[in-house]
């Protein structure tokens, strides 16, 4: 997000001496994306952000693959992935390609004793059951139901959750997560048309400045792998920082529809946006007013596209038997649509009340182990008189 945040103590500039109350350094870094040519932030530390005292060793997180070249059309049912304590044990790959994994979790646990630094993708964490607070070593940040989190690649981070249920919809994102750029000006600015602007976003509102020494697990994924590395300081010892890489929320119910007199296509939900994939908003909205309007949506091709659309609460007009948690995914290539009968059964209804996040990828979806076990192998078959 081009969005220039500052929070805690920082020098007046860049690169120059930064020194503590007692007359010693403190330890700048650089935090940037892309070479030096992305977005970045400066960070200002107690102690050396580089002092690794072990690394106890690793093990794998690549998803396994069921089917690798699909062209069938599944539903998954979302919460029938079980509930486990640990939130990384909790995280199931259900879909992945070169580009992206979409993961399910439901974690039990409060809190966890380590914290985490995912340096394979920016995450983007849909909070569809659950509050709490995402911690990280740029400041904080409070969620609730409906929130998006989108922490960038390298950021050490921990969450904390208020209860034991909690229901996570997350995707890893091998290629950088921006607001789409049709909704921005030169200068970054989201512009009149956008249906959210710069105040909808929360960015990190307090710092967690700890000056500790001791010994502090970060479990860091990195190509798959997740290694228990132990460092010497505190990750959370920044005195302030300033830039544009950094993590923040947005609400999905402060997702403004676009509608208009027929159905629009579903670009106009377009929430976020990379090289590889596009993430969509569907809010509860009204209905196409053309007094001949169909507002099912009409039969549809993706030709160069896996659809993936995660149900989180309302009607869901055109699917039967759909609920909360369900996903469904319609491969590139094969038409699919409203489920039969539920285009006439929409023509006269005026409002919808459904909430959903779309994910559509232009690299084919693999299914995982995890995703059939959950799945719904008849779906593809649900479109027949």
């Amino acid at each position: 997000m081009p969005l220039y945040h500052k929070l805690g103590n920082i020098p007046p500039k860049r690169h120059t001496q930064f020194r503590k109350p007692n007359g010693d350094l403190y330890y700048e870094q650089l935090f940037g994306t892309i070479g030096f040519d992305g977005m970045s932030t400066n960070l200002y530390h107690e102690q050396r952000p580089t002092q690794v005292k072990e690394i106890k060793g690793s093990y794998s997180v690549k998803p396994k693959i069921a089917r690798a070249n699909n062209i069938q059309s599944y539903r998954f049912r979302g919460f029938q992935v079980p509930q486990i304590p640990d939130f990384l044990e909790s995280r199931k790959a259900v879909l992945t390609n070169s580009d992206c994994t979409i993961t399910l979790a439901a974690p039990t646990n409060k809190t966890q004793d380590y914290f985490y630094k995912n340096t394979d993708a920016d995450e983007l964490i849909f909070i569809h059951k659950g509050t709490g607070k995402l911690r990280t070593i740029l400041g904080n940040l409070d969620f609730k139901y409906g929130d998006y989190l989108l922490i960038p690649r390298g950021i050490i981070y921990k969450i904390d959750f208020d209860t034991d249920d909690n229901r996570l919809f997350i995707v890893e994102s091998r290629r950088p997560i921006y607001t789409p750029k049709r909704y921005r000006n030169w200068f970054g600015q989201l512009l009149e048309h956008s249906p959210f602007c710069e105040r909808d976003i929360r960015r990190p509102y307090e710092l967690e400045t700890n000056d500790e020494k001791g010994e502090f697990l970060i479990k860091v994924r990195k190509q798959d792998e997740i290694f228990d590395m132990v460092y010497a300081t505190h990750p959370f010892d920044v005195v302030g920082y300033d830039g544009y890489n950094y993590p923040y929320a947005f609400s999905i119910h402060d997702f403004e529809p676009i509608t208009g007199s027929i159905h629009q296509p579903p670009p106009v939900h377009q929430t976020f946006e990379t090289d590889a994939f596009v993430v969509c908003s569907f809010v509860p909205r009204m209905y196409d007013y053309h007094p001949d309007a169909i507002p099912a949506p009409y039969n549809h091709s993706n030709i160069d596209s896996d659809e993936v659309l995660y149900y989180v609460d309302g009607d869901f007009m055109s699917r039967k038997d759909i609920a909360p948690g369900h996903i469904s995914l319609h491969p590139a290539g094969i038409p699919h649509g409203p489920h039969p009968g539920t285009m006439e059964k929409s023509i006269g209804q005026t409002r919808t009340e459904e909430l959903a996040v779309m994910v559509d990828t232009f690299k084919p979806l693999m299914v995982t182990e995890e995703a059939m076990k959950i799945a719904d192998e008849q779906y593809y078959q649900s479109w027949l008189d």
